[in-house]
């Protein structure tokens, strides 16, 4: 047993490991599980389902809302949702959620906003581009008025109708240049400050309200340009910050932007989920470092004041994942909850769980989010398993 013990324990699931395995709901009690994060939208992915009796791999091969998609809702929105038909049933979340409740388990609606390939590439002028004019189709634009409707929709619906007790909410913001993509062959091309230059948005809406702060939007956007090519000559070291490629009101402007837009896009979804469900408890995913884009993007100076916890990704167990929640909780401080988000999948070693999860705890975290209750095998539901017994 460990001696510290945090504030919630929250489990990982998809609804399709849920519905069609008898066993499933009985196994998460076993293990002590009494809170599942469910999967209500989610953006494409190939998930493994070693404990199911039906299947072993579900294809989700593109984004979805795993609730009946209503007319009534959708009508008149330029963007609408896009249904599934591998998610167990035509209400997948519901029934999946309903089946939770009933044996006591606390669901909480996870949310993923602005990452769908298959709505980007129907809407390019939707997404975000880089410097050099490249979309990223999976990368939808936070700032976009048709985004931002669709996202708000998109969390109304999907907590329509079904007892939750709490949403978690992931990428409300901005995507950028890493993507675990089809067959990805961008790893290691850009590194360091790479990944920063190369995830700047330089749509016309961007430039423009650049340009309000009373900036030169092309000469930045040359700049970006410039920095780029550097790196991949060798002339600008991956160390380098973006105040080597930017002056500080050049970065200062794009920053500002970039957070306006993920403040208005987090504002409306959580005035629509609260309006769904006014006492739901909230769960934001995010990261301390301003410049960070992704499905955990960077936090705004007013994001930790609009929820109850911040969730922390944590997956590899480095000092680096360490180190983020540590400086999330410095950033946050001590009236918003902290969430390390952790993984018994690989290339973790299961052996290396309970000393990184110990070491996210004494950094400051007050909960622990475990990936993933469907994905795992039994020597790895028995770590989950593990580290519940550890906290609880």
């Amino acid at each position: 047993m460990s001696e510290h013990t945090v504030d919630r324990i929250v489990a990982h699931a998809y609804p399709w490991d849920v519905l069609g395995d008898p066993h499933f709901v009985q196994r998460a009690l076993d293990l002590g599980v009494r809170e599942v994060a469910l999967a209500a939208s989610y953006h494409s992915t190939r998930a493994a389902t070693p404990l199911h009796p039906q299947h072993k791999v579900v294809d989700a091969h593109h984004a979805a809302l795993y609730r009946p998609v209503r007319g009534d809702a959708w009508d008149g929105l330029a963007i609408a949702a896009p249904t599934a038909s591998w998610g167990g049933s035509e209400d997948a979340f519901g029934d999946a959620a309903a089946l939770l409740v009933a044996a006591g388990i606390k669901v909480h609606a996870w949310i993923v906003l602005s990452h769908s390939t298959i709505i980007g590439q129907a809407n390019p002028g939707a997404t975000v581009v880089n410097a050099f004019g490249d979309r990223y189709p999976y990368a939808l634009a936070p700032g976009h008025p048709d985004i931002v409707a669709y996202a708000r929709t998109l969390a109304s619906e999907a907590i329509r109708g079904v007892d939750v007790y709490g949403v978690s909410v992931e990428a409300a913001g901005q995507l950028g240049i890493a993507h675990v993509g089809p067959h990805e062959k961008t790893d290691g091309a850009y590194p360091g400050i790479g990944d920063t230059l190369m995830s700047i948005s330089c749509t016309p809406r961007e430039l423009s309200a650049w340009a309000e702060h009373g900036v030169d939007s092309d000469k930045i956007v040359a700049k970006l340009r410039d920095g780029i090519d550097a790196l991949s000559a060798g002339t600008l070291a991956p160390s380098s910050t973006i105040e080597d490629v930017l002056d500080g009101v050049e970065a200062d402007a794009v920053l500002t932007v970039r957070h306006a837009d993920a403040d208005r896009l987090r504002g409306a979804v959580l005035a629509a989920v609260r309006t769904e469900s006014p006492d739901v408890r909230v769960t934001l995913h995010g990261h301390p470092d301003p410049w960070k884009t992704g499905p955990s993007p960077a936090l705004t100076s007013t994001a930790a004041s609009d929820v109850d916890a911040v969730l922390v990704s944590a997956w590899p167990g480095t000092a680096e994942t360490v180190s983020v929640v540590q400086r999330t909780r410095a950033l946050v401080g001590e009236n918003t909850a902290v969430g390390a988000y952790v993984s018994v999948l690989p290339p973790k070693k299961l052996d290396d769980t309970g000393a990184h999860v110990a070491a996210t705890v004494a950094a400051g975290a007050n909960e622990l989010h475990l990936y993933h209750l469907g994905l795992v095998n039994k020597p790895q539901l028995n770590a989950l398993g593990s580290v519940i017994a550890d906290y609880s």
